[in-house]
């Protein structure tokens, strides 16, 4: 199924599943909690708040290698932006930043392999955040003490404290 086909088909709207697809085109689901969409309003908040330029993308998918993977929360630049203007089904380039909340279902394995895509597809960084809020962040050559491109975002997220 085409990208396009799956965000526009009248039975797949309004479901509480992130879909994403494969690379032979099947759809797959996953389940998120409001933990999840908590985490992601506390890293827009951060990113809204540490960083004035550029754009942030929500649930936006993007076309990889391996079909389209649907970032929790992505940031890129004003000119990554200007390249994406137009209404697009998917992106078809990395934001430079990709953040992925990890849920239940999610394995690690799943999670490298997303990681992977989104650094063939241009991404500068990818930044997890973990069920307790730790965040983990990662360049193309390895795992990072801290983001280079926001360095003051927190290495913890505390759901209690706004930023």
């Amino acid at each position: 199924m085409e990208w396009r086909e799956v965000i526009e088909h009248p039975s797949l709207k309004d479901l509480p599943f992130k879909i994403e697809t494969n690379r032979w085109g099947e759809i797959v689901m996953t389940p998120a909690t409001v933990r999840h969409g908590e985490y992601q309003g506390l890293i827009i908040e951060w990113l809204v708040k540490l960083k004035g330029g550029g754009r942030i993308y929500v649930e936006s998918g993007i076309q990889t290698s391996d079909g389209v993977r649907v970032a929790d929360v992505a940031w890129g630049s004003s000119e990554f932006a200007g390249r994406n203007e137009e209404d697009l089904p998917c992106l078809p380039e990395s934001p430079e930043i990709v953040v992925e909340v990890k849920s239940a279902s999610n394995t690690l394995e799943e999670m490298e392999r997303k990681k992977r895509l989104y650094f063939e597809k241009g991404a500068q960084e990818v930044w997890f955040c973990d069920k307790l809020g730790d965040m983990h962040f990662f360049s193309a050559s390895g795992k990072l003490a801290g983001s280079r491109l926001f360095e003051r975002f927190p290495n913890h997220i505390e759901r209690d404290v706004a930023p």
